[in-house]
């Protein structure tokens, strides 16, 4: 029968021989600095030889009769930091444990026949809820399947007892050797998520804040321009989600960690500074999505000549603001003494931009406490997000002093 290939979309030549083409790209990317790039392949290699020495030792020292358990187990709890490792590990062993335990008990009770297998599936999908194994839960019944396989195979009483405990040795040592490596061969030092996240956050803000300004100045921002800011503005809410969980991946790389004892890894073990800055930011991203709302939700005619001066005069601090999420989107420890002073300098000057919008609302007599009206909002965040800069400036300029 012919198949229609209507609305299959096939690579191209060029796209098919682009492939070797990206692959050295990316190769090269792993090799020229640390990255993504080079954290994959790094996983890629520790997790093989994980596997590999787990494969030796539980087949050709151990004879194992199922010896895939241990390489199984040694990839399975190879994460991107060592205290994960450690914690997947002892969650997973637990899980296998009660799995084998589950079909141990109820092989004493009756039989490998369907009976059994239902209340062993039962009892191991009900252990798999417990909180305490967390992402390790859905290994008690997959342990505890394999389990009555291996139960179900064996001939003798004494080879079950045998079979079922051979698989808890295997998932131990499997375990013990992925901790080891992950260990031992290049322990994953994660500190640059934590400037990741909040260089991610800085180009957020200074992206949209940079979009804003031009406008203002211009004294007529268009329906369509508020909507897309505001739209832009309520979108950040994933971005500040990712930033902390690089956030919390940098400071669980420290965790039993043996790379933190280099020289040149001391100083990298307090992360308090970066989650304040990354704290200010999170609230300095809400205060401008409250500023976009309220320009979105004024439906006064903007182009009145007088609301002109005061909405270049905020033009003038936002640009301030893009000034200063600029020098945060390029956050680098290396560099952190000379950026703090810059963003110290140039938060005064943000300070004085945000005086003059104040003192303008009261030259022009703006009705600042209408609330149909964006003038009283637009101060009150402006003062909101000076506060919040001022504390990062303060914060990285004590972290860059230690």
């Amino acid at each position: 029968m012919a198949t229609s290939t209507v609305g299959q979309r096939r690579p191209s030549a060029a796209g098919l021989r682009n492939v070797p083409a990206r692959a050295r790209e990316w190769v090269s990317r792993a090799a020229g600095a640390e990255g993504h790039e080079r954290h994959t392949l790094l996983l890629i290699a520790k997790s093989t030889l994980a596997a590999t020495l787990a494969w030796v030792v539980s087949y050709d020292v151990l004879d194992a009769g199922s010896p895939a358990f241990a390489p199984f187990s040694a990839v399975l709890i190879m994460h991107v930091t060592v205290y994960q490792s450690l914690v997947q590990a002892l969650r997973y062993v637990a899980a296998v444990a009660l799995g084998v335990a589950v079909q141990a008990a109820s092989g004493l009770l009756g039989g490998p026949d369907l009976a059994t297998f239902v209340l062993v599936t039962l009892i191991a999908l009900a252990l798999g809820r417990w909180p305490a194994l967390g992402s390790q839960g859905p290994q008690v019944a997959t342990a505890a399947f394999f389990a009555f396989s291996t139960y179900a195979a064996a001939t003798t009483r004494a080879a079950k007892a045998e079979q079922l405990g051979e698989i808890v040795i295997l998932v131990l040592i499997g375990c013990g050797i992925g901790v080891a490596v992950n260990v031992l061969v290049v322990p994953p030092m994660r500190y640059h998520s934590a400037e990741y996240g909040i260089r991610t956050l800085a180009h957020a803000l200074c992206d949209l804040v940079s979009d804003m300004h031009p406008a203002l100045r211009d004294g007529a921002p268009t329906d369509e321009d508020t909507r897309r800011w505001r739209r832009r503005a309520e979108q950040t809410g994933e971005l500040v989600t990712q930033a902390r969980s690089g956030l919390r991946t940098a400071q669980e790389s420290i965790y039993y960690n043996p790379r933190r004892l280099l020289r040149r890894h001391r100083g990298r073990a307090g992360f308090d500074g970066y989650g304040a800055v990354l704290d200010a930011l999170e609230r300095t991203l809400h205060q401008t999505a409250s500023l976009t709302r309220s320009l979105d939700q004024w439906h006064e005619d903007r182009k009145d000549h007088r609301h002109g001066p005061f909405l270049a005069s905020y033009g003038d601090f936002l640009a301030s603001v893009a000034r200063i999420s600029a020098v945060l989107g390029e956050l680098r420890e290396s560099a952190l003494p000379d950026q703090a002073r810059e963003l110290c300098g140039l938060a005064d000057e943000a300070q004085e931009c945000r005086s003059r919008v104040a003192e303008r609302a009261e030259r022009d007599a703006l009705p600042l406490a209408d609330p149909t009206r964006p003038y009283g909002v637009l101060l009150v965040e402006a003062t909101r997000l000076m506060e919040e800069f001022q504390h990062t400036c303060d914060v990285l300029q004590c972290h860059a002093e230690r």
